[in-house]
Formats: structure tokens, C-alpha cells, sequence
């Protein structure tokens, strides 16, 4: 080559891997956001079962990238997991459109098919995201390591905007209702089939580019068979692979056995949260009592463990937006944007639209303030995070407190929200995994990363079960007082229903008992947002306090 100066520009191959992600994320936020609307108007299902399910796939989205990272690793190969990822998801996005077909002649069978697509998807994911992360960091060469974060954060946009087109597209095709707002239940389909030929494209996409673009900075193809890594692609005097004594291997099954016995009897949790939350305690385990870890490895890997931690808590309020505001936004929300009638599921989409929006302006802040000195530390972003969606929460609950059960929020409230969480999502998102590319030894990185999705994982199971605890919207009083029933009345305690008037209750998907949170009556909307408020507002405060502690533990990472 005989050119010494780095080069500038961002590699060809980031832009290859940000059209196969951008494809993958359409084919999985169109997906999610026609899903728990699906379940509840076409399967049948409560809300509050719907919640559950949702959670639950989101969280297990992201636990099976652990294994998917570790099948590359050994096995397969980056590229190889992404083609193999690529195909199941569409192929799951087609058993949807085949349960969404025929839920009304055999609803049975149709939950079956549900399940066994959501089955699909949430493997075809597992081998598809982990890969093209790691890849991501590798387009670079050693000396360029800085501009990892304006690389993730294209890439993130790349995200963004695959997310924004799914959440425009799958809801104009699949959540119809009639001018007389009366719901087209086999419409969802249409938004399903949508979602799987997106998957189809992106797969093509990277299948024939990948060879020519996804390269290192020195042109050997990336991602290949883990047999035919060269000793240059680690750093100098690093261990090359992990090194688990079969003792701690051991001692990690029954740690992941105890904590299930634990979270499943003692906490309550069902089976899938269960598994999240136990796989979670017991890999990060697994990967601190390696032998070969030096104190500073030791040391940095605590600091990724302490931010995943409060990680979750951001998750949870931020993931509310697929359950309980999308049925908030259904069922108690003005929506007429400016004349246009939006359909429920594509509120969302302010989400996407905001992040392509700001994600330049938050990646020109960070430089400005690098460039001058004054570039708070990475664990002072996620906290600015924590505390930007409690002021938003906070924001809607007085909202909700001013309607009752009869009024309807502004869709503009909701706009609002999704604005601040945004603002929040890139103070926290990007940077976090940024982090953990800075602070993990190279030998551990996918499993890191694994660990980071897995905080994801907790954070969309506890999410799940926070929107389940979703009060009664105006709908449901409304509904309840055609049957003759005073909802407010049972719900108070001061009237007690008939076995008729309960079937009856149960037959509409309403639920006759307000829900409990951590031991306290959750009796209305203003005190369901304010569990978040209260989650969220405590781990800003923590991480805040932590800092310095935090700051002395990344040894010079910042």
C-alpha cells in the first residue's frame, strides 16, 4: 500500500452490514408492532396475557443471541449464523401470516402456529444479532478503535430507520378499521407477510456483497469458519481463548438451577422469565471466575456487570411502548395527528423517526464535547439516561390523572413521550454497547455482549410483567356499563358481581380486580406510570452516586 495516513471514511463494508440490519429490524418492529394488538383482536387473548407473551419473546430476542454468539465462535462462523438467522425469521414471519390466515375456522391450531413462529423468530434472532455487531467492530484497524462510536451510531440509525419504515408499513397493511372504527381482524396478515419479505431482501443482500465489502482493514474476508482465525486478529499478549475449568462450568449449571428453583417458586415468575433472568446471574458468573482473567480485565468486566444492571430498569419503562401504550393508545387516545387518523400500532413509530432525527445531533455532541475536554464518562451518559424517561413518564402520568376513565389523551402526549425517550435511548443505547466493545478482552467480546443483551433480556421481561399490571382504559368501563356492569364499583370492592356478570366480564377480556405491584394497589392509570417514574428516577440516582467508584474500575477506558 506505501500509504501511512489513516483513512477517514468509514469502510464500505459498515454500509453493507447497515442494509442487512436496517431489513432485519423492518421485519422485526413491523412484526412487534401489529403483535400484541394480534394476539388480543384475533387469538382472543386479555391484554394482560398479551403483555406477558410479549415480554417474554422480546426478553428471549434477546437471550438466544448467547448462543448464537457461541455457535459463530466455535462453529459456524459470523456470516454463516447471519444467513442461517436471516432465513428462520422469515420463515417464522410466514407461520404468522399462516396463523393470521386461520385463527377463525381453528383457533387452536392457530395459537399453536403463533407460538411455534414466535419459536422461530426468536432463534432466527439469536444467530442473526450478536454476529453482526461483533463484525461491526472489526471493519476497523487498531489505531481507529475511537471512531467505534460514530460507527455505532450509523449503524444504530441503519436500525432506525429499518424500524421506521416496519412500524409505517405493517401497520398501514395489517391494523385496518372501517370508518366506523370497527376492526379488520384478518388484516394482520398482510403486515406479517410484509415483515418476511423485508427479512428475505436484507438475507439476499448480505449473501452477495458480503465477500466483496465485509473485509478487515487489511482485505481477508470477515467472519469466516473460527478455524481459520490468524493469531494477528487478536491483540498482543492477549489469551486467545476462554479458559473455564470444568469446575466452574459445573458450579455454573447449579447456579443456574438454583436461581431457577428461586425465581420461579419464591418470585413467581413463569418459566420463560425465569430462564432469563437465571441464565443472566449465572453466565456473568461463569465468565468472572475464569482463571486467565488479569485485575484489570477483572476489574472492567465488573464495570460492564454494574451498568447492565441498572440497564434493565430503562428497558422495562422504555419497552412499554409495544403493550401497555400501544393498548393505551387503542383504547384511550385521541389520534387524529394534524387530520389523519393514525392506527394504534403506528404511534410507535415516533420512536424510529426521532432517533434517525437526533442520532447525527447526539454524535456532533459527543465530538464537541470530546474535542474540548468536557466529554462526561460513559456511566454519566446512561444515568442522564435514566433520568430523561423518568421526567417522561412522570410527563404522562399527570396527564392521565387530568381524563379520568371517560377522557382521552392527546396522541400529541404520546408524541412527546416517545421524544424523551428517544433523547434518553441515545444517551444509553449506543453508548452501552460501545462500552462493552471498550471494555471487554477480545477473547470474551461475544460472550460480553451476550451478557449486555441479556440485561436487555431482564429489562423486557420485567416490562412484561410491569404492562400486565396495566389498569382498566376508558374502553373497558365503557364496555362494562353496555353489559350493565359498574366496572369502578367492582373494582372498589363496594359491589360484588354475580358468577353471570363475571363470565360476562371475562368473555370482553376484562379483568374484575385491580392488579398488585411490589405489594401495592395499582388502581389507576396515574399510579401505573408512576411505578416507572419511581424504578427509574432510583437507578439514575444509584448510578449517579456510583460514578466515581465506576470511573476507578475502567482503568483509563472512558
Amino acid at each position: 500500500m506505501g500509504e501511512t495516513q489513516v483513512k477517514t471514511a468509514h469502510p464500505k463494508g459498515l454500509w453493507v452490514l447497515f442494509g442487512t440490519e436496517m431489513w432485519e429490524r423492518f421485519n422485526f418492529y413491523g412484526m412487534r408492532a401489529l403483535l400484541t394488538l394480534f394476539l388480543v383482536n384475533s387469538l382472543l387473548m386479555k391484554e394482560e396475557e398479551a403483555s406477558l407473551i410479549y415480554g417474554g419473546f422480546l426478553g428471549l430476542c434477546y437471550l438466544t443471541p448467547m448462543l448464537g454468539g457461541f455457535v459463530a465462535d466455535r462453529f459456524l462462523g459470523n456470516r454463516n449464523c447471519i444467513l442461517l438467522g436471516g432465513l428462520l425469521m422469515a420463515i417464522g414471519q410466514m407461520l404468522l401470516f399462516t396463523s393470521g390466515t386461520i385463527f377463525e375456522g381453528n383457533l387452536p391450531l392457530a395459537k399453536i402456529i403463533m407460538y411455534s413462529a414466535l419459536g422461530v423468530i426468536v432463534f432466527g434472532n439469536g444467530f442473526f444479532k450478536p454476529n453482526i455487531s461483533s463484525m461491526v467492530g472489526s471493519l476497523y484497524p487498531k489505531q481507529e478503535k475511537t471512531k467505534l462510536d460514530s460507527a455505532f451510531t450509523i449503524f444504530y440509525m441503519g436500525i432506525n430507520i429499518g424500524a421506521f419504515l416496519g412500524q409505517s408499513i405493517c401497520p398501514l397493511l395489517g391494523d385496518v378499521k372501517d370508518a366506523g372504527g370497527i376492526r379488520d381482524i384478518h388484516a394482520f396478515r398482510w403486515g406479517f407477510m410484509a415483515a418476511s419479505v423485508a427479512m428475505l431482501l436484507g438475507t439476499i443482500l448480505f449473501y452477495f456483497l458480503k465477500n466483496k465489502y465485509v473485509v478487515s482493514p487489511e482485505g481477508r474476508p470477515l467472519g469466516g469458519l473460527p478455524s481459520k482465525n490468524i493469531a494477528s486478529d487478536f491483540e498482543e499478549g492477549e489469551a486467545q481463548k476462554a479458559n473455564f475449568s470444568s469446575k466452574a462450568l459445573v458450579l455454573a449449571g447449579v447456579a443456574f438451577i438454583a436461581l431457577g428453583f428461586f425465581f420461579h417458586y419464591a418470585v413467581g415468575q413463569n418459566l420463560i422469565y425465569t430462564l432469563i433472568y437465571s441464565s443472566g446471574l449465572s453466565l456473568a458468573g461463569l465468565i468472572i471466575s475464569d482463571t486467565s482473567l488479569t485485575k484489570i480485565e477483572r476489574d472492567r468486566i465488573i464495570v460492564i456487570y454494574i451498568v447492565s444492571f441498572f440497564i434493565i430498569f430503562f428497558w422495562a419503562a422504555f419497552e412499554q411502548a409495544g403493550s401497555s401504550l400501544t393498548f393505551i393508545a387503542d383504547n384511550q387516545t385521541d389520534r387524529n395527528f394534524f387530520g389523519f387518523l393514525m392506527p394504534p400500532s403506528m404511534v410507535q413509530i415516533f420512536n424510529g423517526l426521532f432517533v434517525v432525527v437526533l442520532a447525527v445531533p447526539f454524535s456532533i455532541l459527543w465530538d464537541t464535547l470530546r474535542a474540548k475536554g468536557k466529554e462526561p464518562i460513559s456511566p454519566v451518559k446512561l444515568a442522564v439516561g435514566l433520568v430523561v424517561i423518568s421526567i417522561s413518564f412522570f410527563m404522562i402520568a399527570t396527564q392521565v390523572s387530568y381524563i379520568g376513565t371517560s377522557g382521552l389523551l392527546l396522541v400529541k402526549w404520546l408524541i412527546l413521550l416517545y421524544f424523551l425517550n428517544t433523547c434518553a435511548e441515545l444517551c444509553l443505547s449506543p453508548i452501552g454497547l460501545s462500552l462493552v466493545g471498550k471494555l471487554s478482552p477480545k477473547r470474551f467480546a461475544s460472550l460480553l455482549y451476550g451478557v449486555f443483551f441479556l440485561s436487555n433480556a431482564s429489562g423486557y421481561a420485567l416490562g412484561g410483567t410491569l404492562g400486565s399490571i396495566l389498569p382498566a382504559t376508558g374502553d373497558k368501563f365503557a364496555k362494562a356499563k353496555e353489559l350493565g356492569i359498574d366496572l369502578q364499583g367492582v373494582l372498589d370492592n363496594k359491589i360484588t358481581p354475580t358468577a353471570e356478570q363475571l363470565a360476562l366480564l371475562d368473555q370482553h377480556q376484562i379483568s374484575a380486580h385491580n392488579h398488585f405491584f411490589a405489594g401495592f394497589e395499582i388502581h389507576n392509570l396515574y399510579e401505573f406510570f408512576m411505578v416507572f417514574v419511581v424504578l427509574t428516577g432510583l437507578a439514575a440516582i444509584i448510578l449517579f452516586a456510583l460514578t466515581p467508584f465506576l470511573k476507578k474500575m475502567m482503568h483509563g477506558v472512558r
